[in-house]
C-alpha cells in the first residue's frame, strides 16, 4: 500500500484530537487527555492559525499519523516547526513515522523551505527515533518553563 500525504485542514479536527489522545495515553507518556473539550484546545492551537501547516498519512479512511506544526520565518530561511507527530500506537514500529517524516521532508522541499524543527525529551524514545530520522542535537539549545 502506497502511503500519500494529506494536508490536514481544520475539518480533520476530531480525527487529529482521537488520534493525538490515543497515541499519547500509553508508555513512556501516559498524558491524561480525558478533558475533551481542552484536548480539542489544544489540537486547534498548535493546527491552527496564520502559518499552520499539518500533514497526515490516511489509511482505510482512518488517520494513521500525522505532523502538526507550522511555518516558520528565520533569518536563516523557512522551516517547519513540528508540534506533535504521532502514529496509531496499533501502527507503531511499522516503518509508518519514518514514512511520514520522509514525506513531509520532500514535500516542504518543494516548498522551497530549509528544514524542520522540533523538540522532544531525551529520556523518550522519540529522541532515539528522530535521531536515527537524520535530526541533530542542538546542544546548546535549552527549553525552559516557570510554572506559576
Amino acid at each position: 500500500m502506497e502511503d500519500k500525504l494529506t494536508e490536514l485542514d481544520e475539518s480533520y479536527i476530531e480525527r487529529m484530537a482521537d488520534l493525538f489522545q490515543k497515541a499519547f495515553a500509553g508508555e513512556p507518556w501516559n498524558d491524561d487527555w480525558s478533558d475533551r473539550a481542552q484536548l480539542l484546545e489544544y489540537v486547534q492551537e498548535i493546527s491552527g492559525g496564520r502559518n499552520a501547516l499539518n500533514y497526515g498519512i490516511v489509511r482505510d479512511g482512518k488517520l494513521a499519523a500525522m505532523a502538526l506544526g507550522m511555518v516558520r520565518h528565520w533569518w536563516e530561511g523557512t522551516n517547519y516547526n513540528i508540534e506533535e507527530l504521532c502514529v496509531d500506537p496499533s501502527l507503531q514500529g511499522q516503518g509508518l513515522g519514518t514514512r511520514l517524516l520522509k514525506l513531509v521532508e520532500e514535500e516542504i522541499k518543494k516548498k522551497g523551505f530549509n528544514g524542520i524543527f522540533l523538540q522532544t525529551d531525551i529520556d523518550k524514545p522519540a529522541f532515539k527515533f528522530y535521531t536515527k530520522n537524520g535530526f541533530n542535537n542542538l546542544e546548546k539549545h535549552v527549553s525552559l518553563y516557570k510554572s506559576v
